[in-house]
């Protein structure tokens, strides 16, 4: 079937509804809606589409579209709620269970007829990680079910005036109601607020003076001190007292009107400045019964070692990829035949942080300071022939945190991630060695096939490219528990030794053939163009990107001019 996603941003869930379509060999389109309502009518006429599916809708499609061609709202809620904070109205109010409906666009937002519904579980995380997957899950299913019962003609859609469908209208959940009292709102409450504002909108308040909302929370189980009192920081992130314990949040965003040069997310303590806060550090290894933020933990269960991580929307800045390099040494140190790195839930790396070098005094030279930790960390993990290396994704990848999975020998990727192994997007050429890993996994065609379509891919389609060795057919909750139960089978096998011998054998062969450190300086030759160019196409897609420029860094799928610059124009 001819398919055409109409999309405010080609986020994660659009990806994923991209890819799974792709899949089940129906014919895929992309238009971004936030290039206006011609660019819609115009890929309307352009591809003639037998359905129009939208998987992540701020706006009203235009009346003339929904009454000439069939459309589908994947909505965030279960049958007959309405409004444009579903998600953030279900963690607010605690629901344990919550719903995505598929209905059919009409004049009324949210009202149309229901092609399908799946329930689902709330997780207690925050509501980005619930989005990318537990409502994924639910939103793909119920996608595929309505798309089935399209195909086949006979399903007649559930009005929502049925008597089964409770309709509930809820309006946008705004800050009076997120904002934190900290005088009075316990612990318990103030995660509530921060968890259910994580990405977007975030929480504002005031620090230091300062107008800013806050992203993320996670608690404390030890510091203390008068609420909302600044007690210390942690791996960039800083610790805030509650009225009854203490909170730990990762991000900060200044306000746009505050006049900062920077305002969008990144690491609270950078933007915060000095503050005199003590660094509140913790092992590696958290004793038993700790119950603190940390981004990075390492634990031993038998014969493997887990290096696991865990960094606000998969962006690694250089203090990142260093702090996790130290971490992998102090792995390294444990006579453990099995080493996973990765293991949680959610992302697992989606390469350099671009939020970071955009803020930056010299963005070139923080590009290339993290460029280089990244690769630091990536050839720590090739050059590992002691053992058995697995990367575990628990969620997507893309960009350098591709590459840093297919370091590993082995690669488990649970079944609902969306893999992005290129870095056209960003007007880059790439590196992490990808010139080595990616082909010796995919073969040179495919390899160059992924990196200049720059396109999305399933887990499915990644473990049939060879990007992926297992895939883990859990739900998120249940994926680290499901690793160990993996990584103990695999240190348990009889054969692990002779596979140890031989993976070392092999990377003493290809170093003979090419050495790591010369793809290493190949690559490095190109990004170092990239990133030291002013009139290069990386600099203005960075900042389009980071600065969520409506419909500025390109049309999702739109072909790339042989510089990496988005050409206008429909792709089929």
């Amino acid at each position: 079937m001819d398919i055409l996603l109409v999309a405010s941003a080609f986020n994660s869930l659009s990806q994923r509804v991209y890819a799974e379509l792709a899949d089940h060999g129906h014919h895929v389109d992309v238009v971004l809606a936030a290039h206006g309502p011609d660019a819609v009518r115009t890929a309307i006429a352009e591809t003639n589409p037998e359905l129009v599916i939208a998987p992540m809708l701020k706006t009203a499609l235009p009346e003339d579209v929904w009454r000439e061609v069939t459309c589908l709202i994947v909505h965030p809620g279960p049958p007959g709620d309405r409004g444009p904070s579903s998600l953030d109205w279900a963690i607010a109010d605690q629901a344990p269970d919550w719903g995505v409906t598929v209905l059919q666009a009409e004049a009324a937002m949210d009202a149309g007829d229901i092609w399908a519904a799946m329930p689902f579980a709330t997780a207690p995380v925050g509501k980005s990680d619930l989005y990318r997957n537990e409502v994924s899950d639910a939103a793909v299913a119920a996608v595929l079910l309505a798309v089935r019962r399209y195909a086949e003609g006979s399903f007649k859609p559930l009005p929502q005036s049925d008597p089964s469908t409770r309709v509930v209208r809820r309006g946008f959940l705004r800050q009076e109601r997120r904002r934190v009292h900290w005088e009075k709102d316990s612990t318990a409450t103030v995660l509530r607020k921060l968890q259910g504002a994580d990405s977007q909108p975030g929480v504002l308040d005031e620090l230091l003076g300062r107008e800013l909302y806050l992203h993320g929370g996670h608690p404390e189980d030890q510091l203390r001190g008068r609420p909302g009192e600044l007690l210390a920081t942690r791996a960039g992130a800083v610790c805030r007292a509650t009225r009854d314990g203490a909170v730990w949040i990762p991000e900060l965003r200044p306000r746009k009107n505050s006049g900062d040069p920077a305002p969008f997310k990144r690491p609270a303590a950078s933007v915060l400045g000095p503050t005199g806060l003590p660094e509140a550090a913790v092992p590696l290894e958290l004793p038993a019964g700790r119950r603190t933020w940390t981004d990075i933990r390492y634990r031993q269960r038998g014969d493997v070692g887990f290096v696991t991580f865990s960094f606000p929307g998969g962006a690694m800045s250089t203090d990142h990829c260093r702090r996790l390099l130290a971490a992998y040494r102090h792995a390294l140190d444990r006579p453990t035949p099995v080493l996973v790195l990765g293991g949680a839930r959610d992302f697992f790396s989606n390469g350099i942080h671009l939020n970071v070098i955009e803020a930056s005094d010299d963005p070139p030279a923080e590009s290339w300071a993290n460029l280089g930790a990244m690769n630091d960390l990536v050839e720590a993990v090739l050059h590992t022939t002691d053992r058995m290396v697995v990367a575990a994704l628990g969620g997507n990848a893309a960009a350098g945190g591709v590459m840093l999975a297919l370091a590993a020998d082995e690669v488990w990727c649970r079944t609902g991630a969306v893999l992005n192994p290129h870095y056209r997007r960003m007007g880059l050429y790439g590196s992490e060695f990808w010139t080595y890993t990616l082909p010796r996994r995919t073969g040179t065609g495919t390899a160059a096939r992924l990196t200049t379509e720059a396109l999305p891919v399933s887990a499915a389609t990644a473990h049939g490219l060879g990007l992926v060795d297992r895939l883990v057919p859990v739900p998120a909750g249940e994926f680290t528990a499901e690793v160990d139960r993996m990584a103990a089978a695999l240190a348990d096998a009889p054969d692990l030794g002779r596979r140890i011998d031989a993976k070392a054998a092999v990377r003493a062969r290809d170093e003979v053939v090419r050495p790591l450190a010369d793809h290493r300086r190949a690559e490095l030759a190109r990004m170092h163009a990239a990133f030291f160019d002013p009139a290069a196409p990386y600099h203005a897609l960075r900042s389009a990107f980071v600065r969520k420029v409506p419909g500025a860094c390109t049309r999702p799928l739109a072909p790339l001019a042989s510089d990496g610059a988005p050409r206008t124009g429909g792709t089929r």
